[in-house]
């Protein structure tokens, strides 16, 4: 501690040095148990660049709870900080260099469930795919409403507990903050990490549209009709090329003949042929 109480300032490149050496000595430690760890990388700019990681930070930041602690989350996220960071249904562990290494898990309640009937309801018109979901190309109206704040799928202060091994006495402190960021940075590249950890299956959105084009017998628009290369984006198919079936040729059609024209030269032939006898 500093003069006043005060943790004295720490340079930067000095918290990545030893964010990078925790990292390894965890690493190493974590292979021995037959375990791996996950990390956050560190870079620059926004802590998260998609609309589900986005969501989830702008959804943190909305509540004034956090405000004091969020900044310093931020610094050590983009740092690198967070050397391990795993997502499970109801539940993040992970791992945040500080003064020292620090354990922090945050429990998440799972979504009640006549909360998520009425998401999927709300929702059933405007899915049409689980990779559209997953993309988040999907209508205003049902982005919206999966983001709700309250009574969508991100959790309100109120359904989450935090708990980290540091010696800071606040409910959140930036340790945990920056585990929340991150997981923001994760939800970026595993958007679907965020139904499980709220313990919900983002199938059951599509399912739940499949049942409502099915009553109005509608087929989806021709703008949401999936490409083969968006599955491989998502989900690292790759689609074989479609095999095209050799039609036989139609037989060149007869000339058609008018049935009264046929008639007549008939008629003229029988006489013809009556005279000369």
């Amino acid at each position: 501690m500093g003069y006043w109480g005060w943790t004295p300032y720490v340079p930067v490149a000095v918290r990545r040095k030893k964010a990078e050496k925790a990292a390894a000595k965890a690493a190493a430690k974590a292979i021995k148990g037959g375990a791996e760890l996950t990390p956050i990388a560190p870079y620059r700019g926004a802590v998260a660049k998609t609309f589900w990681g986005k969501a989830w930070c702008d959804n943190l930041e909305r509540y004034s709870d956090y405000s004091n602690r969020l900044p310093r989350g931020r610094t050590y996220v983009r740092n690198g900080s967070v050397i391990d960071l795993k997502i499970s249904a109801g539940g993040v562990h992970a791992q945040v260099v500080g003064s020292s290494l620090y354990k922090v898990v945050v429990n998440v309640v799972a979504v009640p469930d006549m909360q998520w009937q009425e998401i999927r309801a709300d929702c059933s018109n405007s899915i049409d795919s689980l990779v559209e979901l997953l993309q988040g190309k999907l209508s205003n109206a049902v982005m919206e409403r999966i983001c709700k704040p309250g009574s969508g799928l991100f959790p309100a202060p109120a359904g989450m507990q935090f708990s980290c091994s540091c010696p800071d006495w606040a409910d959140m402190c930036k340790h945990v903050a920056a585990v929340l960021y991150g997981v923001g940075a994760r939800l970026d590249h595993e958007p679907e990490l965020l139904f499980k950890l709220r313990r919900v299956d983002a199938k059951e959105l599509v399912a739940e549209a499949a049942v409502s084009l099915t009553k109005t017998k509608r087929t989806p628009a021709a703008s949401k009709l999936l490409d083969d290369s968006l599955l491989a984006d998502v989900f690292g198919i790759e689609m074989a090329e479609p095999i095209l079936a050799t039609l036989p040729s139609k037989p060149k059609s007869q000339p058609r003949t008018n049935p009264a024209r046929a008639s007549k030269s008939s008629q003229t032939s029988k006489k013809k042929i009556t005279r000369k006898s």
